[in-house]
């Protein structure tokens, strides 16, 4: 028996796993587009995207092109020496956003740890010693290296593993007063998502993120924007951040970058790039020329306006259908959002529920995401055919029915 043969169930990730996961019952073995089949050969719609991952959906023809054009060509060579896939892509990315130089890791903790690493590395270079506090908002969610889970704002994460890194402070989302209270010159950078995703898909004020701007630039602070989930066109434009007109110093990327392929980026301007110099920050696998050319791949499908525009459709689409399931069935009070990244939140008789729905909902052949214990979440493929998004709402309105029958 070859080893692709060995058989394998679900039974087995208890007893061979390190139990840091709780996967669901059943065990996908393909998928193709939004639709995935599991071990028994049961067809679900897939909602959760991988968590924002499967920018384009499984296996999209055209990744798995680039996929193994690449793997026949060039795997991995480190970064001793460089590749045309990761210079490709890195100028792809320069051309499309504020930045002008790329770091690529395999992970949004990744890029998010490069970018407060760069942000204190400025301070300390420009500043002196003093300047390393760096504040985020509070319910925020930035990877889980002991670093970024330290700076995001949920003990339930960070609690239970020693001290913590010193010098990070936490204040309320979309409170431009609370930062002001805050901050000062001793901060070096303050690090937001522009739509919190984990705790709930809760977008910033346009507001808020100007305010959060210009005291920056009074405190000579860096803006990061954590853009791992919102960014790659999940919120109808490449980055939410041009959206709301808002330019940050660091913008961090990964998820949909690689189009389900591990790949990450920080993004940031020549003159913040020269404080990382030659030994400073490194990373094994970061630029793989398997990752880049996915990426590179994913990057040019997702950035036009075709795309875009159809993103912006589908997402109107869902929120007035999600609209009409909240008033049918009063589980929803609020579809809150931008693009294909949306929340439904739990009406005040379901807060605490949203568990139970993603349950009713893969029994009737529907994978979803919760955002916290009070929102279902939405991530699908941004090109997610309306006949799969139709028939995925049908199968959610039944496990609405399947939940209200069972109250």
């Amino acid at each position: 028996m070859s080893v692709l043969e060995t058989p394998v169930q679900r039974e087995d990730f208890d007893q061979v796993m390190v139990p840091n996961y709780a996967p669901a019952g059943f065990v996908p073995v393909r998928a193709q587009g939004s639709r995935v089949w599991d071990q028994s050969g049961r067809e679900l719609i897939d909602f959760a995207g991988g968590i924002a991952v499967n920018s384009l959906g499984h296996c999209h023809p055209a990744l798995v092109e680039a996929l193994t054009q690449q793997a026949n060509q060039l795997w991995h060579i480190s970064n001793v020496f460089t590749n045309e896939p990761t210079l490709r892509l890195a100028k792809h990315l320069v051309a499309a956003t504020f930045a002008e130089r790329v770091f690529f890791s395999n992970s949004g903790a990744e890029a998010n740890e490069a970018a407060l690493k760069l942000a204190r590395r400025v301070a300390f270079n420009k500043y002196g010693a003093e300047k390393y506090e760096i504040i985020s908002a509070l319910d925020s969610f930035h990877g889980r290296t002991f670093f970024t889970v330290s700076v995001a704002g949920q003990p339930k994460y960070s609690d239970g593993f020693g001290p913590k890194p010193a010098g990070v402070a936490h204040v309320p989302f979309n409170d431009l007063a609370a930062l002001e209270a805050q901050i000062s010159d001793k901060t070096c950078a303050v690090i937001l998502e522009p739509i919190q995703g984990e705790s709930g898909v809760l977008p910033a004020t346009q507001s808020y993120l100007e305010g959060v701007r210009a005291l920056c630039d009074k405190h000579n602070a860096l803006l990061i924007f954590d853009e791992v989930q919102t960014g790659v066109g999940r919120t109808g434009q490449l980055y939410a951040y041009q959206h709301y007109g808002v330019q940050p110093d660091i913008l961090t990327s990964a998820k949909g970058l690689g189009g389900g392929f591990p790949i990450s980026a920080m993004l940031t301007t020549e003159e913040l790039a020269q404080h990382l110099a030659v030994g400073t920050h490194g990373t094994t696998f970061g630029g793989n020329p398997l990752a880049c050319a996915v990426a590179d791949r994913v990057l040019s499908i997702v950035n036009n306006e075709s795309t875009m525009a159809g993103v912006q459709a589908r997402s109107q689409y869902f929120t007035e259908r999600l609209q009409q399931l909240a008033t049918e069935y009063g589980v929803f009070q609020q579809v809150r959002g931008m693009g294909l990244l949306l929340g439904a939140v739990l009406s005040e008789a379901w807060q605490g529920k949203a568990g139970e729905v993603l349950k009713a909902a893969e029994q009737q052949g529907l994978m979803l995401l919760q955002a916290g214990p009070d929102v279902v979440r939405f991530a699908p493929s941004l090109v997610i055919e309306y006949a799969d998004i139709d028939e995925g709402l049908a199968r959610l309105e039944k496990a609405l029915q399947q939940l209200l029958a069972q109250a």
